[in-house]
């Protein structure tokens, strides 16, 4: 057996100087010591001691390096670049709410950047469908019910590639849009929401599986009203997403969701185009953005408008708020790709996809790949 590229000396699965080799793509064997000198690799990197971990995924982000995803092809690329600087391999292209024109024309957009580009794992669709009052950096004129023509012709511009998409459940015909999302094999959030715990449960009864950013735009934990939070965190059956840049929800906070709902976190960035770039003025599905210190907020209310977030530092957040390593790093892998239906994803094991990122001591990322290709 030969090897195109063989990562040794590296902490990998508990491990200490283990390695693995990658060939056409995929991870072709692993072990420890010396033994990968017998592939006879092209390319070896030396990981000094360092963590080697899957390629992060991000399941819910909207831009970066200036660019946001809603503006096109070369927006995207251009966002996309600068999070896969940062270890972020593959990811969901979220959208932020317009009208049905507009968000079908962007799901087809991003329906072929999938088809040619498979580190492009499909579209969010974070609205319409959301509710005004809790609607934050959404459009409120432009949001509405979601009717059967609608969701169809969503589901028929995104042919298949539409990963997720966000409803607030409590909204007349909610749960029959829950229904047939699911059945078209989109996993389906709860956001933008004003239900409360019983109207949550329903929702994840009917199908739903995922909480968009857990905390945000909802109702919070009252000791006499649980709110969706707490539903969720008790239905084995749903992943929280979380943003842990310190502004959307406390570090303390995020966690106890770990030590609540082990192997049922995804840690997302809901990057707004700031990330990755300099502070200042914005736009965000129409609206104004100021961002300053490195916070993203409506120009018009000061709400929160996404974050400047890269995953890399959200694995350093939340492991310095005392996460263990890998309850952290499963968090930016293996869990949001099962949450999205890609449990082939967000691992390095033989015949996985051979997407990896090196960390040193400090959780600083150091060297990616992508299919087995450096960055």
């Amino acid at each position: 057996m030969s090897a195109d590229r063989v990562v040794h000396s590296v902490r990998s699965g508990g491990d200490d100087d283990a390695w693995l080799a990658f060939d056409a793509g995929v991870v072709v064997d692993r072990g420890t010591c010396d033994g990968w000198r017998v592939l006879a690799p092209r390319d070896a990197v030396d990981g000094d001691g360092g963590c080697l971990a899957p390629g992060f995924i991000d399941i819910h982000g909207h831009g970066g390096g200036g660019a946001t995803y809603d503006d096109g092809a070369d927006a995207i690329a251009t966002a996309r670049a600068l999070h896969r600087s940062h270890g972020t391999t593959r990811a969901v292209v979220s959208l932020v709410t317009a009208s049905i024109d507009d968000l079908a024309e962007r799901a087809a957009l991003v329906a072929d950047l999938a088809e040619a580009d498979p580190t492009i794992l499909g579209s969010h669709l974070e609205g319409p469908f959301l509710d005004p009052g809790h609607k934050g950096a959404h459009t409120g004129s432009l949001l509405r019910l979601p009717d059967a023509a609608s969701v169809d012709r969503l589901l028929e511009a995104g042919r298949g590639t539409i990963r997720q998409v966000t409803i607030a459940p409590e909204l007349d015909g909610a749960h029959d849009a829950i229904r047939v999302f699911v059945e078209a094999g989109v996993a389906v959030a709860i956001g933008h929401t004003d239900a409360d715990a019983d109207a949550a449960k329903r929702a994840f009864d009917a199908g739903a599986t995922i909480v968009t950013h857990a905390f945000n735009a909802m109702r919070g934990i009252h000791h006499r009203a649980p709110g969706p939070v707490v539903a969720a965190l008790q239905d084995d059956r749903v992943t929280l997403e979380l943003i842990p840049d310190g502004v959307h929800v406390d570090l303390s906070l995020i966690a106890v969701a770990f030590d609540a709902a082990p192997g049922r976190i995804a840690l997302v960035t809901d990057a707004m185009a700031a990330a990755g770039a300099s502070d200042g003025r914005y736009e965000l599905g129409g609206l104004a953005v100021e961002v300053a210190d490195g916070v993203a907020r409506l120009a018009d209310d000061a709400a929160i408008a996404g974050s400047t977030l890269t995953q890399d530092e959200a694995l350093r957040n939340v492991v310095a708020a005392g996460v263990a390593v890998d309850a952290a790093l499963a968090a930016l892998t293996a869990t949001p790709a099962r949450a999205i239906g890609r449990p082939d994803l967000g691992r390095l094991e033989i015949g996985s996809a051979a997407d990896a990122v090196l960390l040193d001591d400090a959780l600083r990322v150091q060297h990616v790949w992508v299919a087995g290709d450096p960055i």
